[in-house]
């Protein structure tokens, strides 16, 4: 224990192990990886943008899932293909739906999900105000009938 303790400065081994597993855990393979760091790059990049199928939360460059493999080898065939990033995103999102975005487009359906937050929020400041304008007017004055009555209703 002595000799593990030196030859890492002093740290016990239980608290590398503790580290090694909190380290990410990219799903990316290296059979997977292009020879050409500008493709493989730009693989990266619309795989930050693309939703795994399976996981929902994760992107397809993080998860293990088998589809995940199946997007990402088919990300770096479009490009070496020779396909632009938008002609990538567009083949899959054709294939597998807006779905699969991480930030889908504002446009047709979506543009609907789009509008929807800042219009009810506009909606909700008019009600705030017209509820600040409605509780802010004066009260109206009793009438003369209506004190007395008042004061007859307390008596008793």
């Amino acid at each position: 224990m002595t000799s593990l303790k030196s030859r890492w400065g002093g740290i016990p081994p239980y608290i590398l192990a503790l580290f090694l597993m909190l380290s990410p855990a990219w799903a990316v393979q290296p059979d997977e990886m292009l020879a050409d760091p500008a493709l493989e790059a730009r693989a990266r990049a619309i795989s930050r943008d693309i939703r795994c199928p399976v996981c929902q939360g994760e992107t397809i460059d993080d998860s293990n899932a088998p589809i995940s493999r199946d997007l990402r080898l088919i990300i770096r065939e479009r490009l070496v293909a020779g396909d632009s990033d938008a002609e990538v995103v567009d083949f899959i999102v054709a294939r597998y739906g807006e779905g699969v975005l991480f930030k889908p487009r504002a446009e047709g359906v979506n543009l609907v999900l789009w509008l929807a937050g800042p219009a009810l929020l506009l909606a909700g400041i008019a009600v705030a105000v017209a509820a600040g304008r409605r509780r802010a007017r004066p009260e109206a004055a009793l009438s003369a009938d209506e004190e007395a009555r008042l004061r007859e209703i307390l008596k008793q």
